[in-house]
C-alpha cells in the first residue's frame, strides 16, 4: 500500500471488498467489453456484416484488459471511451473495425452504470434483510420487557425493549420497500446514439426501425432488464442518480436514528453495542466504554445524506441533450454513497447480532418513574373508596412536585409512594399501590404489537428472503 497520497478511508477501513469490486476499474471496464460483445451479436443478428470469428475473438479478450495501452492511448486523445476501443482492437485485430458500431460514449458509460447500481443495490438489500433479520430476533426475545419510553426527551411511559426494537425495524422496512421498487424499476438505457435519436442506428440498418428496436431489447436482455427507457437524450436521466442517492439516504437516515437511540440508551447504561474483550474505549480513560460502533454509524450517515445532494444538483443543471459536468461529480458521489451505506450496514449488522441488554439496570430506571406513572391508578383506587377525584388530583399533584424536587434537588431516591402512604386523603394500603407498581401494567398492547408487526410484515418478508439470510460481520476496525 503507497504511504506517500491519499487513499479513502472506504478502501481501507470502511467498505467491504465485495462493494469495493463492484465500483473497481475491473468490473466496469469488463462490462464495457461485455456490452461491445453484446452490440456486436445484436447487429449480426439483424444483418450487419459482422462475423462470427471477429465475435469470438472479443469474446476471447473480454477480460484481460491491457490497462498500459488504454492509459497511453488517454494521454494522447484524451478520451477514456475511445481509449478502450483502442486498446481493445489492439487484442482484436479482425474486430477493431466494428468494435462501439454505431454506439455513442453513453453506450458503455451510461448503461455500465445502470448494471452497476443495480447490482449495487442488490448487495444493499441483501445486507438490509440481514440487519432486519437480527433485530426481528431481538425484538421477539424482548417483546415484553419493559422500559421507559420517552417523549421531548423526558420520561413519558413505559414501553418494551422489543417494541422499541420494532420501531427501528419498521424504518428499515420502509427503505426495503423502497429498495424493491428502485431495483424493479430499474430500466436499461440501450443503445440511443448521441442526441438520443438513433440517427446513427438509422444509418446503419437503412431506416428499419424494427431492426433497431430488436438491437436494444437483444443488448437488454442479455443484462437481464426487462425495460428499456423509452425516450433520452445521449445519457440517461440523471434523475435516476438522485432517486438512487435517495434510497441510499433514507438508509443513512434510519441507521443513524438507530444508532443514536443505541448511544443514548448505553448512556443511560440499559443497553450498549458489542463490545470485545480487548477492545478500548477511551487512551486517557480505562473504564469507558464508548458506543464506538453506533458513533461510527451516525457519521458516515451524516456523510451519505449529504452526498445525496451531488446527484439532485447534477440533475438539475445538465443542458439540453446531454452535457459533461455531470461526470466527475457522479463518479464520486455515487460509488461513494454506496460504500458509505455499505459500510453503515456492515456495522449495524454486527451491532445488532450482538447488542447487550441490561434487564436489572432497566428496571431499576422503571421504578424510579413509575410511582408518577402509577399516579392516575393510585387516584382512581381511592376514588372507589369515596373519595373526590378534584380533590386528590390536586393533592397528588402536590406530592408529585415535592417527590420530583426532592429526586432532583436533593438527589434522594423518590418518595412519592410514602407521601401518598401518609396522606389520610388516600384510603388505600401499601399492597395496593405496589400492585399498581408492576411494570407489566403499564406497557399497553406492546408485547401484543410486536407479535403482530413480526408476523404480519417482517417475518413474511424475511422467509420470502431465507436463502439470503445468516450474514454476520466481524469488524476488522
Amino acid at each position: 500500500m503507497a504511504h506517500d497520497r491519499y487513499i479513502s478511508p472506504f478502501s481501507t477501513r470502511y467498505a467491504s471488498d465485495e462493494m469495493q469490486f463492484i465500483f473497481s476499474e475491473d468490473h466496469k471496464f469488463r462490462t464495457w467489453r461485455r456490452l461491445w460483445i453484446a452490440l456486436a451479436k445484436a447487429e449480426r443478428h439483424q444483418g450487419l456484416d459482422i462475423s462470427e470469428e471477429q465475435i469470438a475473438e472479443l469474446e476471447a479478450h473480454a477480460e484481460d484488459i491491457n490497462y498500459d495501452d488504454a492509459r497511453r492511448r488517454e494521454r494522447e486523445v484524451r478520451h477514456d471511451v475511445m481509449s478502450h476501443v483502442y486498446a481493445y482492437g489492439l487484442q482484436c485485430p479482425k474486430a477493431a473495425g466494428i468494435i462501439h458500431l454505431g454506439a455513442t460514449s453513453c453506450y458503455v458509460g451510461d448503461n455500465t452504470d445502470l448494471i452497476i447500481m443495480r447490482e449495487a443495490l442488490r448487495i444493499v438489500r441483501r445486507k438490509l434483510l440481514n440487519v432486519m433479520a437480527h433485530l426481528a430476533d431481538f425484538a421477539e426475545k424482548y417483546a415484553s420487557l419493559p422500559c421507559l419510553a420517552y417523549t421531548h426527551l423526558q420520561p413519558a411511559q413505559l414501553t418494551t425493549v422489543g417494541k422499541r426494537a420494532t420501531l427501528w425495524l419498521n424504518e428499515l422496512w420502509m427503505d426495503e420497500q423502497e429498495l424493491e421498487h428502485r431495483i424493479g424499476a430499474m430500466a436499461f438505457l440501450g443503445s440511443k446514439g448521441t442526441t438520443g435519436t438513433q440517427a446513427s442506428f438509422m444509418e446503419l440498418f437503412a431506416g428499419d426501425e424494427e431492426k433497431i428496436l430488436a438491437v436494444e431489447r437483444e443488448i437488454a436482455e442479455t443484462f437481464q432488464f426487462d425495460r428499456v427507457i423509452p425516450v433520452s437524450g445521449q445519457t440517461y436521466s440523471r434523475k435516476v442518480d438522485y432517486q438512487v442517492a435517495s434510497v441510499l439516504s433514507g438508509i443513512a437516515q434510519t441507521a443513524s436514528k438507530f444508532a443514536y437511540d443505541m448511544r443514548l440508551l448505553a448512556s443511560f447504561k440499559e443497553m450498549e453495542e458489542p463490545f470485545e474483550k480487548h477492545q478500548i474505549g477511551s487512551s486517557a480513560m480505562p473504564y469507558k466504554r464508548n458506543p464506538m460502533r453506533c458513533e461510527r454509524i451516525d457519521a458516515l450517515a451524516r456523510y451519505v445524506m449529504v452526498d445525496a445532494l451531488n446527484p439532485a444538483l447534477t440533475a438539475s443543471s445538465q443542458f439540453f441533450e446531454r452535457t459533461l459536468d455531470d461526470s466527475a461529480n457522479k463518479r464520486i458521489a455515487m460509488a461513494e454513497a454506496f460504500l458509505g451505506v455499505d459500510a453503515i450496514l456492515n456495522i449495524m449488522m454486527n451491532v445488532c447480532d450482538g447488542l447487550v441488554v441490561y434487564e436489572k439496570a432497566i428496571r431499576q430506571r422503571v421504578m424510579n418513574e413509575l410511582p408518577f406513572m402509577a399516579t392516575e391508578n393510585i387516584m382512581m383506587d381511592a376514588v372507589k373508596k369515596g373519595g373526590n377525584r378534584q380533590e386528590l388530583h390536586e393533592r397528588l399533584r402536590v406530592h408529585t412536585q415535592a417527590a420530583a424536587a426532592v429526586v432532583k434537588a436533593e438527589g434522594k431516591p423518590n418518595d412519592l409512594i410514602e407521601r401518598v402512604l401518609a396522606d389520610p386523603a388516600f384510603p388505600v394500603s401499601r399492597e395496593e399501590i405496589e400492585e399498581n407498581l408492576r411494570p407489566e401494567a403499564f406497557i399497553g398492547r406492546s408485547a401484543l404489537q410486536v407479535k403482530a408487526f413480526l408476523a404480519e410484515v417482517i417475518r413474511p418478508l424475511l422467509d420470502a428472503n431465507r436463502d439470503v439470510l445468516g450474514e454476520r460481520q466481524e469488524l476488522n476496525v
